[in-house]
């Protein structure tokens, strides 16, 4: 079965139009050994359904691109209902004038009478039962046929947001927490300790709960509470590489911490803010963190100072690798229910995220 979904995943064509016109070609060939009508051959019966694909065209794409999305799923029932209805009358109305003033005018041998158009309109119990079925048959199967496609949209999606997770998990093991900074943080550890420090077991405490984080406790999402504890371990540990001569300035405004989220959504931004506002040439660096969730919005801010010069050997701040993770799982995670802006400021850069947390 797996087989089968990504054969229909991988090998649907990309081109919308080729997909819409190999559907009516598929509907009309089966309408045509289908349907049989007091003309006689399947001739006729395939002109006759090729004239039916007017009103069929009309309810389908009306149905699936217009009343369902815009009405039906936004909740607007009286209208959608209203809209159904009058959509199945006239459609209805118009398949039988198409029959009588077209179809029966090519191959019914004559004399016969026909209905004016206000006739038709006043039988509305000919409609139903004559030409309802007909026109909307395939605007159910077409109906259809988008659910399900759009359920193996889904689950491509979700694939594809697995993968990119874990690469975002890599890349911030590679990016973070890679030989350097370990030896710089065991060597800090090992002053710490040789001097006897009282903050040297809780250093210890903090790095062992960002690798435990890391690398056994990372669901598909987390409390907004555990992931400012882990940003608070990370500062805690870069303040202890870089002493008294950085300022690190954290708000937060929870209004519930239990809240959910992903989990190192934040912390590559965080991790630019110390890898490019801690430079050595800034005489006192500064990083400012503000972190706002409210009604499961979450607003991010980070500032830091930089180097009136760029740095020959620094990439720039939006290109490193951890930003870019980031913007990708943003982009999987929260289409059209994120902001991201980077300010590239005269001595400072400023990242300001939003994240609408409610994913429905």
């Amino acid at each position: 079965m797996g087989d089968i979904k990504k054969i229909l995943i991988n090998y649907i064509p990309k081109k919308r139009w080729m997909l819409h016109v190999l559907f009516w070609i598929i509907i009309l060939t089966l309408l045509t050994f289908a349907i049989t009508t007091p003309y006689g051959n399947y001739y006729i019966i395939f002109v006759r359904n090729l004239f039916m694909l007017v009103p069929q065209l009309l309810a389908s794409y009306l149905l699936v691109y217009y009343q369902v999305p815009k009405l039906l799923y936004k909740h607007r029932y009286f209208w959608f209902f209203l809209s159904l209805f009058v959509s199945c009358y006239l459609l209805s109305a118009l398949a039988r004038v198409i029959v009588i003033y077209i179809i029966e005018e090519l191959f019914r041998p004559p004399p016969f009478t026909k209905e004016s158009v206000v006739e038709i309109l006043k039988n509305p119990r000919i409609l139903f039962t004559g030409y309802f079925f007909n026109v909307y048959t395939p605007a159910i199967i077409m109906f259809i046929t988008r659910l399900v496609k759009e359920k193996f949209e889904e689950e491509k999606k979700l694939e594809t947001l697995e993968k990119d997770k874990v690469k975002a998990e890599l890349n911030f093991l590679k990016a973070q927490i890679h030989p350097h900074f370990l030896f710089n943080t065991l060597n800090n550890l090992y002053v710490l300790a040789r001097k006897k420090s009282d903050k040297a077991p809780e250093a210890i405490l903090k790095l062992s709960e960002i690798l435990d984080y890391i690398l056994y406790g990372n669901p598909q999402k987390v409390s907004v509470e555990k992931e400012i504890h882990l940003i608070k371990n990370y500062i805690n540990l870069e303040q202890l590489r870089y002493g008294e001569r950085l300022t690190v300035i954290v708000n937060e405004k929870i209004d519930n911490p239990h809240t959910q989220m992903p989990p190192l959504i934040l912390i590559s931004i965080i991790e630019n803010a110390f890898k490019h506002g801690v430079n050595g040439l800034i005489e006192k660096p500064e990083i400012k963190i503000d972190i706002t969730v409210n009604n499961s919005e979450l607003f991010f801010e980070v500032y830091n100072t930089k180097p009136a010069v760029a740095h020959s050997g620094k990439k720039d701040y939006k290109n490193g690798i951890g930003l870019k993770n980031t913007i990708s799982q943003l982009q999987l995670l929260y289409p059209k229910k994120h902001t991201l802006e980077i300010k590239d400021g005269d001595g400072f850069y400023i990242v300001k995220l939003y994240i609408n947390l409610n994913i429905t």
